[in-house]
C-alpha cells in the first residue's frame, strides 16, 4: 500500500476535472484519471508513477466498479473521489425527449452515485474519505427556460451530495456539492456570450476543491457555491 493519498477524478481529460487533477498532483497526491479515452497529460511526465489512467464511462454501470478495483489493486487505498464528468442538454423540461432526459440524469446523477458506491469501502477505510460532486448553481436555482432540464439533473446532484454525507458521516466520509456558475470551459462558453476573462476559471475551482478535500472531519461543508457575477442569492 502506498503512503500517498489517492484521488480519483472523473471527467479528467479537460475542463474542471483536468484542472483538479493537475492541482492535486502538484500538491503531492497520486491521481487516478477516469477518461473515455485515457491519455497521459503533459504535466504528469515529471512523475508518471503518481498518475493512473483508466477508461471510464459514466453511463456504464460496470465502469465505476472496474475503475475502483483497478485503483485498489494498484495502490491499496482510496482517499478522495471527485465526480466531474457531466453533460448539459440545453432544453426546457417541456421540449426535452425522454431519452435525452434519461441520459442527462444517468451521467449527472447515477454516474456519481455509482462511483461513490464503488469506492465506498475504500473511502471509509481512509477515515477521512472525501467525495466532491461537481454540481452547478443550476442545482440551486432555475435561471432560464432552456437550462430547466439541466437544472433538474443538478438539483438531484446536490441532493445526492447530502444523501452521501448522511450515509458516510459516522465513517469519516464527507461529501460536498460544488456549485459553480459560468466557468471558462468548453461547456460553459457554449451557453453564454460572457467573455471568458469574466468567468470563473477551472483553476479557481480546482483550488476550492483542494481546500474542501483538505479540511478536517470537524469542518464539513455540504455545499459550496461559486459565482462570477452578482445574483440575488449567489
Amino acid at each position: 500500500m502506498t503512503n500517498d493519498r489517492i484521488a480519483m477524478i472523473s471527467g479528467a481529460s479537460r475542463g474542471i476535472g483536468a484542472a483538479v487533477a493537475q492541482t492535486l498532483f502538484n500538491a503531492g497526491w497520486t491521481v487516478s484519471l477516469g477518461m473515455r479515452n485515457p491519455v497521459m497529460p503533459h504535466w504528469a511526465h515529471s512523475d508518471p508513477g503518481r498518475v493512473d489512467l483508466c477508461s471510464y464511462n459514466a453511463e456504464d454501470p460496470q465502469s465505476a466498479t472496474d475503475w475502483a478495483t483497478q485503483v485498489t489493486n494498484r495502490f491499496g487505498r482510496i482517499d478522495a473521489v471527485i465526480a466531474s464528468a457531466g453533460i448539459m442538454i440545453a432544453q426546457s423540461v417541456v421540449e426535452i425527449t425522454d431519452n435525452d432526459m434519461a441520459q442527462m440524469l444517468d451521467v449527472n446523477v447515477q454516474g456519481p452515485r455509482r462511483l461513490a458506491a464503488a469506492t465506498w469501502d475504500g473511502l471509509a477505510a481512509s477515515g477521512q474519505g472525501r467525495i466532491i460532486l461537481l454540481a452547478s448553481l443550476s442545482g440551486k436555482r432555475v435561471k432560464s427556460e432552456h437550462s430547466g432540464a439541466y437544472a433538474v439533473s443538478k438539483f438531484a446532484t446536490v441532493g445526492l451530495a447530502h444523501a452521501l454525507r448522511h450515509a458516510g458521516f459516522a465513517e469519516g466520509i464527507r461529501a460536498t456539492a460544488v456549485c459553480p456558475g459560468f466557468v471558462a470551459t468548453d461547456m460553459g462558453t457554449a451557453v453564454t456570450d460572457r467573455d471568458r476573462a469574466q468567468m470563473t476559471t477551472p483553476e479557481d475551482l480546482a483550488g476550492v476543491i483542494k481546500m474542501l478535500i483538505d479540511l478536517p472531519n470537524t469542518a464539513s461543508v455540504a455545499e459550496f457555491c461559486v459565482n462570477c457575477q452578482l445574483e440575488e442569492s449567489f
